[in-house]
């Protein structure tokens, strides 16, 4: 058994799981975060990212004990964590006809947030890269890319960023997160890990 004390969607939670469950696992079915999807349970898809540290991470390839000691964040956090950045993301998505199914998109609003923090006035090929590694078989992409644009034009407008006025963030957009042995500020870690 493992012992996990974290912070998720700004809650205390404490509580044993076994040695072998996933974050997602423990998120969806110890803590009633059902947001978070489960799709692949590989790494590839994307559906069960997760905010760790503002961080995205795939849930599904981290053992939930990795988050001890951590704040975890799922779409329903997000509106916590940072209002003005849910609300445009819910909006535009919502004007831009970005949602079908709806099964990509807790994952894909986490990294669109965490893109919009680091490049308020993110291009097309920004955004592109940092949602590759979130999959969507609806949309053909087109209306979430949009819909990422049109949140962060809203967001510019209001002289709000993603996260920028709660002194959130942990660096600069520089700054990066591992993926695949390089960097890409916004995209999911696909190897689970911490650092």
């Amino acid at each position: 058994m493992a012992y996990l004390d974290a912070h998720v969607n700004g809650v205390r939670s404490t509580l044993t799981v076994e040695d072998r469950t996933s974050l997602a696992d423990c998120l969806r079915d110890q803590l009633g975060c059902i947001d978070v999807h489960v799709g692949c349970e590989q790494g590839v898809c994307g559906a069960c990212t997760v905010l760790l540290d503002e961080a995205p991470v795939r849930s599904c390839l981290m053992l939930a004990a990795q988050a001890d000691g951590h704040r975890v964040t799922t779409l329903t956090g997000l509106q916590r964590l940072d209002p003005s950045a849910t609300t445009a993301l819910r909006s535009a998505f919502e004007s831009e006809h970005a949602v079908q199914c709806g099964y990509c998109t807790p994952g894909m609003m986490l990294v669109a947030r965490t893109t919009l923090r680091d490049y308020p006035a993110a291009d097309e090929a920004t955004i592109r890269d940092a949602l590759h590694g979130n999959l969507c078989r609806c949309t053909g992409y087109q209306q979430i890319i949009e819909a990422v644009q049109v949140a962060g034009s809203l967001l510019t407008a209001s002289g709000d960023s993603a996260g920028a006025h709660h002194g959130e963030g942990n660096g600069s957009a520089g700054d990066g997160v591992a993926i695949d042995g390089g960097t890409a500020s916004s995209s999911a870690r696909t190897d689970g890990g911490t650092s």
